[in-house]
């Protein structure tokens, strides 16, 4: 495996091959793999307070996440998906330990599936509400105080 960059841009910084990159992993992950259609383009992603972190290896897209500013301050991260090939391989860590280290002292919130759970808790979230789901999948809102 060769090594792993990470990038950071925001929204207003994407540029046309960097977000066909991030709408089609999304798209394979959670529309195709996860058989949940649904509407993606949310009119966030290009939005200058978005903050998209990608993982590449060897100039391909590997894994993805977005950290969105809510209206009440708070960060939400959001999208958060990797290629089959590179899950198990310390990615998903990487992709959350800098999401973390970008949102620094806010409080951030996300809606964990809840079969990943235990991931999230080990950078700093805990359970902040009653599961729920959305597109047939169990999810649990978790949230990370500074």
């Amino acid at each position: 495996m060769s090594p792993v960059t990470l990038r950071r841009y925001l929204g207003n910084e994407l540029d046309a091959a960097a977000l066909y990159k991030v709408l089609a992993l999304r798209a394979a992950v959670f529309v195709v793999e996860q058989d949940c259609p649904y509407q993606d383009i949310d009119g966030r992603d290009l939005a200058p307070e978005t903050l998209h972190i990608l993982a590449e290896e060897d100039g391909a897209l590997i894994g993805y996440l977005r950290v969105l500013s809510e209206p009440d301050g708070t960060k939400r991260i959001g999208r958060v998906c990797s290629s089959l090939s590179a899950r198990g391989t310390g990615m998903g860590a990487m992709l959350m330990t800098d999401a973390v280290a970008a949102i620094g002292d806010t409080e951030s919130v996300l809606d964990a599936q809840t079969y990943a759970q235990g991931f999230y808790a080990k950078f700093g979230y805990i359970d902040d509400g009653p599961e729920f789901l959305e597109d047939g999948i169990p999810h649990i809102p978790m949230r990370r105080k500074p």
